[in-house]
């Protein structure tokens, strides 16, 4: 066996709160690392929901969608049911699968997703422009 080679990449290290910022009202995203930074292979970012606010609606897409729950509870609908998910709570969903994420509760909630094959970050200000049409309305059940 030989080891692997290392890549032309840098390390990449942040402080708390820090990354590539996009607003969308009452979500916002913090992108942590995607293109160069991971050499196209996924992507890195939070998502941050203020209290009672919908995410961006049901949707599928090719690539895996992964969540961990960093503050408070998000609500996470697959395929076709609504789980409420816990800080350290981890929700894997498959390529194709209809998803969608939304805050509920009473305090601001965070997820940090992992998006896989990457890159993602390229399609935000298309996802900014369409929020700035359809802001985000009341979560609720």
């Amino acid at each position: 066996m030989t080891a692997p080679q290392p890549d032309d990449r840098t390390a990449v290290v942040l402080a708390p709160e820090a990354g590539r910022h996009y607003d969308m009202g009452r979500i916002s995203a913090v992108f942590k690392a995607d293109g160069a930074e991971t050499a196209g292979r996924y992507s890195i970012s939070e998502w941050w929901l203020e209290p009672h606010t919908q995410g961006p609606g049901a949707h599928s897409h090719p690539e895996d969608d992964v969540f961990y729950v960093l503050e408070g509870t998000m609500s996470i609908f697959v395929k076709d049911h609504w789980m409420d998910a816990t800080r350290g709570a981890f929700v894997l969903v498959p390529g194709g699968t209809t998803h969608d994420f939304e805050n509920r509760s009473s305090a601001r909630a965070g997820v940090l997703n992992f998006s896989q094959p990457g890159p993602f970050e390229p399609a935000m200000p298309s996802i900014v422009d369409w929020f700035k049409e359809h802001p985000p309305g009341d979560a609720g059940r």
